[in-house]
């Protein structure tokens, strides 16, 4: 067999050898594994759109001559706790981390619905075409949000599913030995719950978005600037 036989042999082999690792699962946990991620990253471009919308929304409540504190204040700084509190790819695997994060959102879906709710009370936003613009996107950016979470758990279950079940759990056990089970991400009760608004009229202002939400409670005053 001459040598170029030899190479054309050896080519066939690293095909065939190929083939045969990804054939029995190799390639799958990773795969499954950037899908998952990819679908994290969705959810948290949804959500940083929400944090993104609330700052003017907040804005144009007050514009319209409307200065509910405690809403207004719940709201902000919810959404600023829940900025303050971000979620990489490499904590995905961390309950605590994911816990964290899905009750400093959970917190700002409760503030969005409380401030939805100051179109009943005060008849004048519903004339505001820019609230109803903004309140519009919020609402699609809610649905928006929902669907990257529902396909996001689908692609951990997939992920995880792997990690356990035969053939891929062979190498789940020692090629990839250090990858973890993902946390999945559920709603908290307090964002599925109806929302609690006290009215509180005095004129103070909303705190900013951006700034501090340590030791606000509640009605309080906002923290000064």
């Amino acid at each position: 067999m001459d040598r170029r036989a030899y190479r054309l042999a050896g080519l066939v082999t690293v095909v065939l050898a190929a083939q045969s690792v990804a054939g029995c699962g190799y390639n799958t946990i990773p795969t499954k594994q950037e899908r998952a991620e990819a679908a994290w990253a969705d959810v948290q471009s949804q959500y940083q759109r929400r944090a993104d919308l609330i700052p003017n929304l907040v804005a144009t409540v007050q514009a319209a001559g409307i200065q509910e504190r405690t809403t207004l204040t719940e709201v902000i700084e919810a959404r600023n706790a829940a900025v303050a509190t971000p979620l990489t790819t490499g904590q995905l695997s961390d309950p605590a981390a994911v816990q964290a994060f899905v009750n400093a959102q959970g917190r700002v879906t409760a503030g969005v619905r409380s401030l939805g709710v100051l179109v009943e009370a005060y008849p004048q936003l519903r004339a505001n075409e820019n609230f109803l613009n903004l309140q519009s996107q919020l609402e699609g950016t809610e649905n928006r949000i929902t669907i990257a979470r529902r396909d996001y758990n689908e692609a951990v279950r997939d992920y995880n599913t792997s990690l356990r079940t035969f053939p891929t759990v062979i190498w789940a056990k020692t090629a990839f030995a250090g990858e973890e089970a993902m946390q999945l991400f559920n709603a908290t009760d307090e964002a599925q719950s109806a929302p609690r608004v006290e009215f509180n009229l005095n004129g103070a202002p909303a705190p900013t978005a951006g700034g501090s939400a340590a030791g606000v409670q509640p009605g309080s005053p906002p923290p000064a600037r």
